[in-house]
């Protein structure tokens, strides 16, 4: 999927789970950037960070799906796809097996006019990062034959994305939005025409374009500038440039208006509106941005829909491409409800948009707020390189900061003016999303025997000699954190990591609870219907007021059983306070209670229909007894029955601060936080013993096979999942997460080998394990065509059992160590990593260095320990089978 419909989902799926001046906020200094241009034009971008051990590379090709051949829209995606498949000097295996050996995140991603390859992996392994993107830049292997496997993949990964129904209202949209121009259609592609791309298409594609001269290298991370740079021209210098072909125009027609309507499995219904929108690169950008965010605000209109019964929610998202943007704005409606009433609802906030603009005061804060996101995006290395990726080779810009003068020079009249042109309901493009039946889960005879296939996966393989040495021997991580822990009278535990990679702080909490084991018989629902009640405002200031508070300090703050708070290090106490009576004293209006109840309680009414809650359901039923809390859940009859006596008393026997963790990262001492954290939430009480909220010890499964129909679904979603007798304490579990790893945790992984690579039945396929008090299961995951889910099932099968009947080998062991042992070194590559890594182990009781007691463990691990921890906990013929997608044809 591409990288303008990730940003949608992803808002999307949030959306289903300020008076002030100015914010002064430090800018990078210089001296950590060190830019350079190639003699052969490559653009050269080095920002040292030093968050972490860890870099990130982006290598970003300035070609995408804009400059594709007419009627070959995923030509871009597909040549991204074959670029994992070799080069010159670098086979296939070699490379899958230093992106293993790295155990850091290596991938990449086509746009519209950018497709983007990164690393982000140990600072020790920048040279092997920087020898592989070199040969790449070099070459590629594209064959037929390699393209006839890898075009499978690539049609798997179109029907996953065509199974959504929110990606199939964005190609509707753009074909209407940007008709006659490359952003009429997305880079994705479609089956049909891969089924016409031959391996020379993709190669002249390829050798026109991936070019020193049309290439931009970010590097950020943990790195010595001058020796990097040294690295970059000895490596990159002598690859010739070439010449360009021409570029694309974009000449943008009047939109007309479209309605398109179509049938979702999402629990509750969706109405959207589209309208173009400046992009990266136009004048009027920094207004787009602010006019975006102003919209967005908790203190908009559009929020207030789903906090006044106007909508189940509502929410503005900007999404910005180089030459235009996309402006959203969504509500949602219960299933069976009025989805005409809740578009007019959001037509007519849109339309006072247009012809009354937007207050002042949500221009300021939106201005504040874009202004300090500069400064949080430092807070991760692979972020931090992403912001330079983007603010060069998608906005054509110098830096992510020199944005920063045109935010603050944008004026309430210039997005009022901006807002008037763009929101006029001619030119709209409307969706209505309504949520279908599919059908109840219904057993099946499961799967097996379909088709043989032999061999076992890839053995040995010889890297190239300028990455052997840095594979050769294995070395404990460098784990840079070291932690103040310090727990308050009242039983709250705080632990705090300074950093000054910028001047923030980032704070995140969570409340050990489950609903499951602390709400009343009869009262499921009660933790969600609180959840909700804390957009309303404390005690003594109202929702307004509250969110206008933060917005004064440019803070980003959540409250509930988790809660977090962003805020600039000089408003961290100012921040701390706001958080504090939203999370300890929260208004609870009774007027509130009664539309957030109703809002619930029309979720939970297409919830409980949707296939994704059957599947979940059903999958639940077969692992666990009848009476295991874990089938627990909400209906509209539990929700409609609460009364906010009901909620009110829940939230004062589950929000106590001896089950409460407070990690706190950046810019203050643990001195500091001690006095704020006291000042804030040292008051706060708890009555009576602590509750138990883990989960009862579970037996073994039986095997069983089910099928749950989903009618929007064009893929098979597929489950294999077991109990195992382990549980997060578990001596052997460590043997079991390196197993998994060499099961199912990568690309070179034997389930990808095997599904993927050599028979081209998955997209992508994994294994995971997960771990509780006092149980635990074994997963395997994997989505593709129903005709092939009997195929890829048997190669599972097969291959859990070669982990208990073959040993793996001491290359793959050794791979896996290797692996585990820089990703525990990359744990701390953001402050978000490090503060869930920390609440994590605190919640489930473990000391702050477990990652160090991990790290030895994984070192001294043996492929005897393997083989017998998958002889004893997994059964490879014990899995429940749970497939959703298409319903099964007679």
């Amino acid at each position: 999927m591409k990288r303008q419909v990730k940003m949608l989902a992803a808002a999307l799926a949030v959306l289903l789970g300020t008076a002030g001046t100015g914010v002064a906020l430090a800018q990078a200094p210089n001296a950590n950037v060190t830019r350079a241009t190639l003699d052969n034009g490559l653009r050269v971008v080095i920002v040292r960070d030093t968050l972490a051990p860890v870099v990130t590379t982006e290598m970003n090709y300035l070609v995408g799906s804009d400059e594709v051949p007419h009627g070959f829209p995923g030509t871009a995606h597909a040549v991204e796809h074959m670029m994992f498949r070799g080069s010159p000097g670098l086979s296939k295996d070699q490379l899958l097996a230093i992106a293993s050996d790295m155990g850091g995140s290596f991938n990449a991603d086509t746009t519209e006019g950018v497709t983007q390859y990164f690393f982000t992996v140990p600072a020790q392994d920048l040279n092997v990062a920087l020898h592989v993107a070199a040969t790449r830049m070099r070459g590629a292997n594209i064959t037929q034959a390699d393209w006839s496997k890898e075009r499978g993949a690539i049609e798997q990964e179109v029907s996953r994305d065509n199974s959504s129904p929110f990606y199939k209202f964005y190609e509707q949209l753009l074909a209407q939005m940007f008709a006659d121009t490359p952003y009429a259609h997305s880079g994705l592609g479609t089956r049909p025409s891969f089924d016409k791309t031959t391996a020379a298409d993709l190669k002249k594609f390829h050798d026109a374009w991936y070019a020193p001269n049309n290439a931009i290298l970010v590097i950020a991370g943990d790195v010595d500038p001058a020796s990097t740079l040294a690295q970059v021209k000895s490596l990159f210098g002598n690859i010739p440039k070439k010449a360009l072909p021409a570029r694309p125009s974009f000449d943008f027609k009047p939109m007309q208006a479209k309605t398109v309507k179509l049938p979702s499995d999402f629990p509750v219904g969706i109405t959207a509106m589209a309208w173009r929108m400046p992009g990266l690169r136009d004048k009027d950008y920094a207004t787009a941005l602010v006019l975006s965010d102003a919209l967005a605000s908790k203190r908009g209109k559009l929020f207030e829909m789903g906090l006044t019964g106007k909508a189940l929610f509502a929410q503005f998202v900007g999404n910005f491409m180089p030459h235009a943007g996309i402006g959203f704005a969504l509500a949602g409606f219960p299933r069976g409800g009025d989805s005409a009433k809740v578009l007019a609802n959001m037509q007519a906030v849109m339309a006072e948009a247009a012809s009354k603009g937007v207050p002042a005061t949500l221009v300021i804060a939106a201005k504040n707020k874009a202004i300090a996101d500069l400064e949080y995006k430092k807070n991760s290395v692979s972020g931090l390189a992403n912001a330079w990726s983007s603010a060069l080779a998608f906005r054509d810009g110098a830096s992510p900061d020199d944005i920063r003068a045109a935010i603050a020079a944008v004026t309430p009249a210039e997005v009022n003016a901006l807002a008037k042109r763009i929101f006029d309901p001619a030119h709209a493009i409307t969706a209505i999303l309504t949520p279908t039946s599919s059908g109840k889960p219904s057993a099946s005879k499961g799967f097996g025997g379909a088709e043989s296939f032999g061999g076992k996966p890839s053995g040995a393989v010889t890297l190239p000699a300028w990455a052997q040495a840095d594979f050769a021997k294995l070395a404990l991580p460098k784990l840079k954190t070291n932690p103040s822990s310090f727990t308050l009278a009242n039983g709250l535990r705080v632990i705090v990591q300074p950093e000054s990679v910028s001047k923030t702080v980032e704070v995140f909490g969570a409340i050990k609870t489950n609903q499951d084991l602390q709400a009343a018989k009869g009262q499921e629902g009660v933790a969600d219907v609180l959840g909700s009640m804390f957009n309303f405002g404390t005690e003594q200031l109202n929702r307004l007021q509250f969110q206008a508070a933060l917005d004064a300090i440019a803070a980003h703050e959540s409250a509930g059983s988790s809660f977090s708070l962003a805020v600039p290090s000089a408003n961290f106490a100012k921040g701390m306070q706001l958080l504090a009576a939203n999370e300890l004293h929260p208004a609870m209006p009774a007027q509130a209670f009664a539309i957030m109840q109703h809002n619930e309680e029309g979720s939970v009414a297409g919830q409980i229909k949707s296939p994704a809650f059957l599947h979940a359901q059903h999958l639940s039923r077969a692992l666990y007894p009848a009476s295991d809390p874990v089938l627990r859940y909400a209906t509209p009859k539990s929700v409609a029955g609460l009364t906010l006596a009901d909620v009110k008393t829940y939230y004062q026997q589950v929000f106590r601060p001896d089950m409460t963790t407070v990690v706190i990262v950046g810019d203050v001492t643990p001195e500091q936080a001690r006095k704020v954290v006291e000042a804030t939430f040292g008051s706060w009480k708890a009555a009576g013993a602590k509750p138990d909220t883990n989960y009862p010890k579970v037996p073994a499964n039986k095997a069983s096979a089910f099928n749950t129909p989903d009618s929007s679904a064009v893929q098979d979603s597929v489950t294999l999942a077991e109990t195992i007798p382990m549980n997060e304490n578990s001596p052997d579990r460590y043997a079991l997460y390196m197993g998994s790893q060499i099961l199912g945790g990568g690309f070179d992984a034997h389930l990808m080998q095997d599904i993927r690579v050599k028979a081209g039945l998955v997209y992508s396929v994994y294994s995971s394990v997960s771990l509780e008090k006092n149980r635990g299961t074994f997963n395997v995951n994997f989505g593709c065509d129903p005709d092939k889910v009997g195929q890829a099932h048997a190669l599972v099968v097969r291959d859990v059992k070669q982990m208990q009947t073959i040993p793996v080998t001491a290359v793959e062991l050794h791979a896996a160590k290797g692996k585990m042992l820089r990703q525990l070194a990359l744990g701390g590559s953001s402050f978000g990593s490090i503060a869930q890594n920390f609440l994590g182990l605190s919640m489930q009781g473990k000391p702050l260095d477990a990652d160090a007691i991990a790290a030895q463990q994984y070192m001294d691990m043996t492929a005897a320990q393997i083989q017998a921890v998958f002889k004893q906990d997994v059964r490879p013929d014990g899995f429940v089978t749970a497939v959703k997608g298409p319903a099964p044809k007679n």
